[in-house]
């Protein structure tokens, strides 16, 4: 699971490993939070590797995030990684292990596609309508910071599904959802209070890791096609 891993990829999950540490003896941050947040960036540096392991860690990190994000009353993301996330970690693995690649390039798992431009209409035009739809929805349930939490939700979805599906452009989707996610969380712990600083750490992890992981599956993605050419 950890080899061919690069200088960067070390020092980025080591250094985000030990803030989270300094935030939980420091500022007293709640120990799921570090659980959440550790399991969290495991996965997301497993995922930008294209490596099937990211699955077992999304596992708990769903699970404990889920938790975490009721307690705040942060519905959408709760629905979305209990309902949502959680289950398909479970299909994520079956599907990557069908399409693992028989010689691996710089030690990545699967093969990696692109999305057309005609796919790229469909993804934006299904986004706006469920985004306008779920935020309405959050709203009758008296959720908090319910446009973003719509935004964060709908496009985490379209991002997983197309992670599932193995397409590069789901680090687009997830680098907008980490930018937002982080102002999310910044909103509700200054209205809300609260000791769960190790969210927004794993928040600017996440945002780190998919630019990353953009960069990282389109140089795979281009190795593959001229394998195949």
């Amino acid at each position: 699971m950890f080899r061919n891993w690069t200088l960067f990829e070390k020092s980025w999950l080591l250094v985000f490993t030990l803030i989270n540490f300094y935030l939980l003896f420091r500022w007293d941050d709640s120990f799921l939070g570090l659980i959440t947040s550790i399991t969290g960036m495991f996965c997301v540096v497993l995922a930008a590797k294209g490596k099937i392991a990211n699955y077992y860690f999304g596992i708990i990190q769903t699970a404990t995030y889920a938790y975490l994000s009721f307690s705040y009353g942060l519905y959408g993301e709760t629905m979305l990684n209990a309902l949502f996330y959680f289950p398909l970690q479970f299909i994520g693995m079956a599907l990557w292990r069908r399409n693992q690649v028989s010689e691996k390039v710089k030690g990545e798992d699967i093969q990696v596609k692109r999305l057309t431009s005609k796919s790229w209409m469909k993804v934006l035009a299904t986004f706006t309508v469920l985004f306008v739809f779920y935020a309405f929805l959050l709203s009758q349930l008296g959720g908090k910071s319910v446009w973003i939490d719509s935004a964060t939700t709908i496009l985490s979805i379209i991002a997983q599904v197309l992670m599932l599906q193995r397409y590069a452009e789901q680090w687009l989707f997830w680098i907008t959802v980490n930018v937002l996610s982080i102002l999310l969380w910044i909103t509700v712990l200054a209205i809300q209070g609260g000791n769960d600083l190790s969210m927004l750490v794993m928040w600017s992890a996440f945002l780190i890791n998919s630019v990353y992981g953009y960069y990282n599956w389109m140089n795979v993605y281009k190795k593959q096609m001229r394998k195949v050419a």
